[in-house]
């Protein structure tokens, strides 16, 4: 039983992965993190060892030609395609030409976008044989058993699938526990083992410090906020700290060149006793690598303390924007006062963030977002970034947008233009898309462009030759989106 986990080809440097998948302004690339957490499982839980395979076409720059090649000589006989909303024509087309080459190969899709519309994924092709809905890890394990012993796929917990021309929808399957987490082998190694040392250094993240690992220490998120489409709201399961020790462990001794290591959790420090006990035993053990999160204005100064001293450089973080009223319509349960404290503080121990601002919230007008660009300048972040907003099926944002009658089209592929860069697709009478993202333009411009901060750049990377690298980097892709704008060669979204 050969089995193929496969990032399939799309636009060049495309993340799946993210939470607004796109090919972003400032060079980020993300790991196929879900689908190696998976290949883990496959090999331990499943006894696959050695007949699974992780290959990601976009980082190998693969064109469809070069990986249906790669694909017919492999002869998988189970297909696990990922897949995200902007790319999901493409990747069922994909999908399709997979199956004529190999008929009798099980194609399964996985990702947020598909559990989301599992039906309406159905119907773009009859090449689709399984979606796994939410958490796929024990899922493809079970589909993977069944397939090999020539089983009947009814009762596997989390599956889609076609039975003689009809879709047939099992019981959800329950999340992992933590314990389960734990028995899984650490994602850095089957980095190391699928992707080798020349394939992770093809992953870069244009705020961390480069060749970097992400990781996962937990999974899910506690809090809701309603445009954000993460997979698993509402639980939140960590690993053990000691397992995650080990893993960080693992990376100083068996990955040496990597300089920095991405915890991906939804929100990190969401647990103070966890992060502090973590830190604390980061620094007991003389682990000494640079490490980075995501994490909320809540976090208090104990916790931002322990994490400074254990090797935390940088935090990503969530701003959205200052209003209050915005901010509680979309269930963010911060406040104005709060993200000002926060950043005082980080900046008092030396912590960097990179702030994440959301331009045409439910609530926004024109003058709100015109405040919320000057709230961000007045913060100053060590990096910025302006989204517009983006909603995606399955969200409360997106039921908003449709409900009042914003959202322009239900073309996906309408939620990238055509060089993958972020757009929206929300235009409301007095705020409209195409004006949507040229604030997001406007804000890049006068956020990067003031000579206080780009005093402020020169200095940093001065000081630090490794700062030096990933800021010239991120800024050779960077600068062009600053001067000419999201949509380049073109004058509408695609």
């Amino acid at each position: 039983m050969k089995i193929l986990l496969l990032n399939p080809p799309f636009l060049p440097k495309y993340s799946r992965p993210s939470r607004s998948p796109c090919v972003t302004k400032g060079g980020t690339f993300y790991y196929p993190y879900f689908l190696a957490y998976a290949c883990s499982a496959l090999e331990k839980f499943g006894g696959f060892d050695g007949n699974v395979k992780i290959v990601d076409a976009v980082a190998n720059e693969w064109s469809r030609e070069e990986t249906i090649k790669f694909v017919e000589k492999m002869k998988p006989d189970m297909i696990v395609l990922e897949t995200s909303t902007p790319s999901i024509y493409n990747d069922v087309d994909f999908g399709d030409k997979i199956k004529k080459i190999l008929p009798e190969a099980h194609l399964t899709l996985v990702g947020t976008h598909v559990s989301r519309v599992p039906e309406k994924t159905f119907a773009l092709s009859k090449s689709i044989d399984s979606i796994v809905i939410g958490e796929y890890d024990l899922t493809l394990v079970e589909l993977a058993k069944k397939l090999e012993d020539k089983k009947p796929l009814n009762g596997i917990e989390g599956l889609y699938f076609r039975e003689k021309n009809k879709v047939m929808k099992n019981q959800p399957r329950k999340l992992m526990s933590s314990e389960q987490l734990d028995q899984l082998p650490f994602v850095s190694e089957i980095y190391k083992k699928h992707l080798g040392v020349n394939g992770i250094k093809k992953y870069f993240y244009a705020s961390l410090l480069h060749p970097q690992v992400t990781i996962l220490t937990a999974r899910g998120c506690p809090f809701n906020c309603s445009f954000c489409p993460i997979p698993f709201k509402g639980s939140y399961r960590t690993r053990s700290i000691d397992n995650v020790i080990s893993e960080f462990e693992y990376i100083k001794n068996e990955l040496p060149f990597v300089k920095e290591v991405m915890i991906e959790d939804d929100t990190f420090p969401v647990s103070k006793q966890r992060t502090i006990e973590f830190c604390r035993k980061l620094k007991k053990n003389k682990i000494k690598i640079k490490w980075s999160c995501n994490a909320r204005v809540d976090t208090d100064f104990e916790t931002l303390k322990a994490m400074k001293e254990s090797g935390c450089r940088l935090l990503c973080v969530g701003f959205e924007t200052p209003d209050q009223k915005v901010l509680d319509t979309i269930n963010k349960k911060t406040t104005k006062e709060r993200q000002i404290e926060f950043m005082r503080i980080c900046k008092k121990l030396g912590l960097l963030v990179n702030g994440c601002f959301i331009l045409g919230l439910p609530g926004d007008t024109k003058e709100k977002i015109r405040s919320t660009i000057e709230f961000a300048k007045k913060l100053n972040s060590d990096t910025a970034q302006f989204y517009p907003l983006m909603v995606y099926p399955g969200t409360e944002a997106y039921k908003w947008a449709k409900r009042n009658g914003y959202l322009e089209t239900e073309d996906y592929s309408k939620w990238i233009t055509k060089e993958g860069l972020h757009t929206t697709t929300v235009s409301r009478p007095n705020l409209t898309s195409k004006e949507l993202v040229n604030f997001c333009d406007q804000a890049r411009r006068e956020y990067y462009l003031r000579l206080s901060y780009l005093a402020y750049k020169f200095n940093q990377v001065m000081r630090n030759p490794d700062e030096f690298y990933r800021t010239l980097k991120s800024m050779r892709t960077f600068l062009k989106y600053i001067i000419r704008g999201s949509f380049l060669h073109e004058s509408e979204p695609a």
